[in-house]
């Protein structure tokens, strides 16, 4: 199936697709082997951003909030030429884990384009996202579940690595 598919193909199914396999993406990723899913998701990961563009889906900044860390607001803050205390009150409010999130959706920082105005120094939840090539894939199942649904990049390492088992 994926093999013949490209971008447009994956972004018009993948979330269809992602919510009719949540059962076999969780038994694969309870039952995975570790060091060979990690050695291959580095290729995989690859593989995905080479046929799919972030800029035609977005999901993640129109439906998520990465976690703003201290570090993270003392930088986005200096570049917004913003007081750190000036740019919590205008943009983050803490969520029920104690993180500081923005306080709705799409992002603030997401242009209607799809560009993120403060791309260079966005925060380090949003550079790592969608983990398809850390161990954050296998070492939280239930996310890698739910953000398979919602980007098609997890999705099209999901589905690689279940036609790989």
């Amino acid at each position: 199936m994926m093999k013949d598919m490209d971008g447009a193909g994956i972004m018009n199914t993948y979330e269809k697709t992602a919510k009719e396999h949540q059962k076999a993406y969780g038994d694969f990723l309870k039952r995975a082997n570790r060091t060979k899913t990690l050695a291959r998701l580095p290729g995989l990961h690859e593989e995905a951003f080479e046929k799919i563009d972030c800029l035609q889906c977005a999901n993640c900044c129109k439906n998520y909030s990465p976690r703003f860390k201290m570090p993270d607001i003392k930088r986005i803050a200096r570049r917004l030429r913003m007081k750190e205390p000036v740019f919590i009150d205008t943009y983050l409010k803490m969520d029920e884990d104690g993180d500081y999130v923005v306080t709705g959706h799409p992002c603030p920082f997401l242009g209607d384009d799809n560009y993120c105005s403060i791309y260079e120094d966005r925060p380090r939840d949003c550079a790592r996202f969608p983990y398809t090539d850390e161990d954050v894939l296998l070492k939280q199942p239930r996310l890698t579940q739910k953000n398979a649904t919602v980007c098609p990049a997890v999705f099209y390492v999901m589905e690689k690595l279940l036609e790989g088992q």
